[in-house]
C-alpha cells in the first residue's frame, strides 16, 4: 500500500487560505502514536493496521484539497490515541479494543488520564476545525474516511459510503450524482451510519450552524496505490462539484 506521509503534528491545517467554501476533514489521517505512550502496548503488526488509522484516506483528502481549492483539517495522531470523530464521553474515543485488536495502553485509564488525552489530542483538532469554519462565509463540511474490505470475517460489497446525520441535503445530492454515473457500489449510511456513533464531527461542527455536510467512506482496497488515490480523489471531487452545483440551481 502507498503510505501517505505521517502527520506528527497533533493537528494540521493544509491550505488554510484556499478559496472555496469547502472544508475537508480527515480525523483518522495518521497512525502516529507519540513515543511517551509506548505504542499503546500494541503488537508491531497492529501499528499500521486499519484499527490505528484510515489507510489511504489522507492521501485522497490531500488530492481533493488541491482539486477543489479547499482547506483540509487533519488529526495527526492515531485514532487509538484519541478518535477525533468521537466526543470525549464516548467509550471508544480511547478504545480498549478495536475489532479483534486489544489496546493495552488504553486499559484502565482514569478520569485524569482521559482528560489529559482530550486536552492534548482532541481539543487542538477541534479548535483548528472550528477556526477554519469561521473563515468561510457558508462552509461546506466534508469528512473523508476509509474502511476495511472485510470486517469480523464478513466481506463488504459496498465500495463508497455516503453518510449523513439528520441533515441529508448534500448526501442526497451526491447519491443522485453517483446513481447517474453508476460505476461504483455506493450506499447510504454504509458500512456505518449515525446509529454507530460515527457522525460526531458533523453533529459538532455542521448541524448547529445548518452547514451543508457529508461524510464519505471509501473501501480501502480501492485506494491502495497512488494511481488509485488520484483517481478516487477526482471521482469524489467531481461528485461534490456536481452535487453542489445542482443544489444551487446550476450545472456542473
Amino acid at each position: 500500500m502507498s503510505q501517505s506521509p505521517q502527520l506528527h503534528e497533533i493537528s494540521q491545517v493544509i491550505r488554510p487560505d484556499a478559496g472555496s467554501e469547502l472544508v475537508l476533514v480527515c480525523e483518522h489521517a495518521s497512525p502516529y502514536i507519540p513515543a511517551s505512550l509506548n505504542g499503546l502496548g500494541l503488537a508491531e503488526a497492529d501499528l499500521l493496521s486499519h484499527a490505528a488509522w484510515d489507510p489511504g484516506a489522507f492521501a485522497v483528502a490531500r488530492r481533493m484539497s488541491r482539486s477543489l481549492d479547499a482547506v483540509l483539517v487533519a488529526s495527526g495522531v492515531s485514532r487509538l490515541v484519541y478518535d477525533c470523530n468521537r466526543p470525549p464521553v464516548a467509550p471508544d474515543a480511547m478504545p480498549t479494543q478495536s475489532e479483534r485488536i486489544r489496546v493495552p495502553g488504553n486499559a484502565g485509564l482514569d478520569a485524569q488520564a482521559r482528560a489529559d488525552r482530550v486536552r492534548s489530542y482532541y481539543e487542538p483538532f477541534r479548535a483548528d476545525l472550528a477556526r477554519m469554519l469561521t473563515t468561510r462565509r457558508a462552509p461546506v463540511i466534508v469528512t473523508l474516511h476509509s474502511f476495511t474490505p472485510v470486517f469480523d470475517g464478513v466481506r463488504r460489497e459496498v465500495e463508497i459510503g455516503v453518510l449523513h446525520d439528520s441533515d441529508a441535503r448534500l448526501a442526497d445530492a451526491m447519491l443522485g450524482v453517483a446513481a447517474v454515473q453508476g460505476r461504483w457500489n455506493v450506499q447510504r449510511n454504509a458500512p456505518y451510519g449515525p446509529q454507530d456513533g460515527v457522525t460526531h464531527t458533523l453533529k459538532e461542527h455542521a448541524l448547529p450552524g445548518g452547514h451543508l455536510n457529508v461524510m464519505i467512506e471509501i473501501r480501502n482496497d480501492l485506494i491502495e496505490s497512488d494511481d488509485q488515490q488520484a483517481s478516487m480523489a477526482e471521482v469524489l471531487s467531481d461528485w461534490l462539484r456536481r452535487a453542489l452545483s445542482e443544489m444551487r440551481g446550476g450545472t456542473a
